[in-house]
């Protein structure tokens, strides 16, 4: 069984009003950046400095995964969680969770997909301009 567990990220988000504006990889980890509904100056980064597996979803009512177990701790309109017993995790390399333990699923969801990143790091949020 999923067991949700919501980040409190000190910016609010409402979670069905965002998307993902811009993701890139970096030499150790990735950077997100994310639209804050009714912010047009300002976007949410979401960024990881140690190395991840990621997974990117843009139809949302796509499911990848059919764990046949009911799911804990999710929170309309939240959009930041540590996952713990998801699929995900569960199935990525040995070798790789290895290397760089302890590694955390991490799941960022919006109205139109979803990131899951693993990864030994956590993430760090911060308000940045949006690209105009």
């Amino acid at each position: 069984m999923a067991n949700y567990s919501p980040i409190e990220m000190g910016i609010p988000i409402r979670s069905s009003d965002s998307d993902l504006l811009a993701f890139s990889w970096k030499t150790n980890g990735i950077v997100a950046d994310f639209i804050l509904p009714g912010d047009e100056a300002h976007a949410l980064r979401v960024s990881f400095d140690r190395p991840c597996i990621v997974r990117l979803l843009d139809e949302m009512p796509l499911s990848t995964e059919d764990d046949d177990a009911p799911s804990e701790g999710l929170i309309p309109e939240n959009f930041a969680y540590r996952v713990d017993g998801a699929q995900f995790a569960r199935i990525q390399s040995d070798a790789w969770k290895e290397i760089y333990k302890p590694v955390s699923h991490y799941l960022f969801v919006t109205g139109w997909g979803c990131m899951d990143v693993l990864s030994g790091g956590v993430p760090v949020f911060l308000l940045v301009d949006r690209p105009g």
